[in-house]
């Protein structure tokens, strides 16, 4: 029999084996072909394993229940797990933000690390999908997968949230957990491409902008500012800065939020009129899209026009002064009304899941199941970009796979 069972092959799921192995004897159940599968493709396959700052800065990153992850984040912060990488052989760099990456740029070698001290630490691997547990007089005695029914002294939940279905974090572990009588808060979108009102932007899509500066505005208030890429879609907008700007978004407020984007942050208003005065007078015999194509890509010049309402062949010289400032204000204050996240299976991380208050946050263990932990996404905790959430995984894994040996 073993010892513990560790539900979910991902960084919370490996993690939490590795440091129950040091005490008891491990079951690692996942349903893919492979260990890591979301893991391998985080950060477009470059994996921002953690931020190189301190907890403090850590919690100010954890916009839902961060105080819950005081002790996991004390018991595992990000210079430890930067160093337990580093002890396993991957030799790690620090970036723009603090966020650390692997010298090689390869998710690959972060999920090969971990394989391989599973399979040091002697942990056993089966791929098989876990059903349900095995419950007994309030306590935790194993799973039944679809296979069979395997008996143990402790379960770890590690089984993801409902982004990326296609590597297996398709929700089955909040079924598990309301099963074993857990609330669930309801999983959404976070880290996410928004869908906007304006349908203009469909005649934009797959354009990037670098250096933009962007304000998310909910009811009328600004909640949150950033500097950097923003790209269009068939539907809305995406991007670095949008992503990060989705995890901000109240919830159930979508509706009532815009996104305000600079497209020209280097210059203030008088100097951006200034210079459309410069273009108007170079461009004096030409027409209004002469001016645009001057300030703006290709791909933005005919929204524009529908955006301050004048005619791409209007001529310049024409061109009134209210309409100049329309222009100046359009590039400045760029308003895209958003009317919600793109669905839950492209967000990068999962909003929801099973309420912390149901939880030890000093064990990860259930409160309502004895031998019954909880690790990663599958918890209602997330974060926003920068290795926060890959932080997050590693550190609730550890305490989870850590304290699980009390059951055996």
């Amino acid at each position: 029999m073993s010892e513990i069972i560790v539900v979910g092959g991902g960084a919370a799921g490996m993690t939490a084996a590795i440091f129950a192995a040091e005490h008891s004897r491990v079951l690692l159940v996942e349903k893919n072909d492979r260990l890591g599968k979301k893991l391998a493709i985080t950060g477009k396959g470059r994996c921002n394993v953690t931020n190189n700052c301190d907890i403090a800065e850590v919690m100010q990153n954890i916009p839902r229940n961060p105080r819950f992850l005081y002790s996991a984040m004390n018991n595992f912060p990000p210079s430890e797990v930067m160093s337990f990488f580093e002890s396993l052989g991957v030799k790690l760099k620090t970036e723009r933000g603090k966020r650390v990456f692997p010298v090689s740029d390869r998710a690959g070698d972060i999920v090969a690390a971990l394989e391989q001290e599973v399979k040091r630490r002697g942990v056993s691997v089966i791929r098989e999908n876990v059903r349900s547990l095995i419950i007994e007089n309030g306590k935790c005695r194993g799973v039944n997968t679809n296979m069979r029914q395997i008996p143990a002294d402790a379960v770890i939940l590690a089984t993801g949230g409902m982004s990326y279905p296609k590597t297996g974090s398709d929700g089955y572990g909040y079924e598990i957990a309301r099963r074993a009588g857990h609330t669930v808060i309801s999983p959404r979108p976070s880290l996410s491409a928004l869908v906007t009102k304006e349908k203009w932007v469909g005649k934009a899509c797959g354009l990037t902008l670098k250096n933009c500066a962007i304000r998310l505005v909910c009811g009328g208030k600004t909640i949150y500012d950033d500097f950097g890429e923003l790209s269009f879609t068939a539907d809305g907008i995406g991007g670095a800065t949008v992503l990060s700007a989705s995890a901000h978004i109240p919830d159930g407020s979508e509706n009532d939020c815009s996104i305000i984007v600079d497209l020209k942050p280097a210059l203030s208003e008088k100097q951006l009129d200034q210079r459309i005065l410069r273009e108007i007078a170079e461009l004096h015999n030409g027409a209004f899209s002469d001016i645009l194509r001057k300030l703006l890509p290709k791909e933005l010049v005919e929204p524009f026009s529908e955006i301050t309402k004048v005619d791409l062949s209007k001529k310049i010289s024409e061109i009134t002064k209210e309409e100049r400032r329309e222009l100046c204000k359009a590039l400045k204050n760029l308003t895209l009304n958003i009317s919600g996240f793109r669905p839950i299976a492209e967000a990068v991380i999962t909003r929801g899941g099973v309420s912390v208050k149901e939880i030890s946050p000093k064990t990860m263990e259930s409160k309502l199941v004895e031998g019954l932990f909880f690790a990663g996404e599958i918890i209602d905790v997330d974060a926003y970009t920068g290795g926060f959430n890959l932080q997050t995984a590693f550190a609730t894994g550890r305490l989870a796979g850590e304290n699980s040996k009390k059951n055996v």
